[in-house]
């Protein structure tokens, strides 16, 4: 009997996204202002995955007027409404962290070409 493993498992939510390192996501963030609550989106290229089960957590970094911006969600937090796939980035590396020190069309990450 596994205490912990069970609670875990209901926590998890049942359908997660297909997405991995490399992929720009939209990402459905709820947000509490005061007594209001409204969905934010936050667009990016995720840079890295890291953990698993419910502490799995997923890092998203996209340039806002010139700056840098990361931000990290965990995969199955209640906050996250949901994940959104816009293009399949191809990557040879699980964590794409050289990306903070590149500008411009460096930041740029290479298209999957879809299978026929």
């Amino acid at each position: 009997m596994n205490l912990v493993g069970l609670i875990e498992r209901q926590n998890m939510k049942e359908s997660l996204p297909e997405f991995s390192i490399g992929d720009t996501v939209d990402v459905h963030v709820q947000i509490k202002e005061g007594d209001k609550e409204r969905i934010q989106v936050f667009n990016g290229t995720v840079i890295g995955r890291s953990g698993g089960g419910v502490n799995e957590s997923f890092t998203v970094r996209r340039i806002v007027q010139g700056e840098g911006v990361e931000r990290a969600f965990p995969i199955h937090s209640p906050k996250v409404v949901k994940v959104v796939v816009k293009r399949k980035g191809s990557v040879r590396r699980a964590k794409l962290y050289y990306l903070r020190e590149r500008v411009g069309k460096g930041v740029r990450v290479k298209e999957k070409k879809a299978a026929k």
